[in-house]
């Protein structure tokens, strides 16, 4: 039986290293979109796609803090960390920076339509007081 599952584990290895080697990325001069850079049918297409899910997220905020008003203090605090960690630049290897985004802790602890909004918020406030995006 622990042969069958060496040999199993090399065989995942050995495919993965196959994959990666076959499949190697290549230079990408990508970086977020600039200012006025996107169409406006495309901005407008995109919030309009947004908004059902920031109303969806407003209800579900609204009931989330009804049911249970002691969860205030803990959206706060996701939307201060979501905050904190999308504010973090980390230097990539290719000279540009990446940055985590913390809503993912959020969605789980709370759902996705509630982290939208929070979201949101963060990225206005991002905007407004670190001046990101401009």
């Amino acid at each position: 039986m622990k042969r069958k599952k060496w040999m199993s584990t090399l065989l995942l290895v050995l495919g993965f290293v196959l994959y990666f080697s076959v499949n190697e990325p290549e230079s990408a001069y990508a970086m977020h979109i600039m200012e006025g850079f996107l169409p406006m049918g495309w901005a407008i297409f995109w919030w309009v796609a947004f908004i059902p899910f920031f109303v969806l997220g407003l209800r579900a905020l609204r009931k989330i803090t009804k049911e249970t008003p002691e969860l205030k203090i803990m959206l706060g605090l996701a939307g201060a960390f979501t905050f904190v960690l999308s504010a973090l630049k980390i230097p990539s290897v290719t000279g540009s920076s990446s940055h985590p985004t913390g809503t993912g802790l959020g969605a789980v602890m709370f759902g996705p339509l509630p982290m939208s909004v929070l979201g949101s918020i963060v990225l206005l406030f991002q905007a407004v007081l670190l001046a990101h995006g401009a």
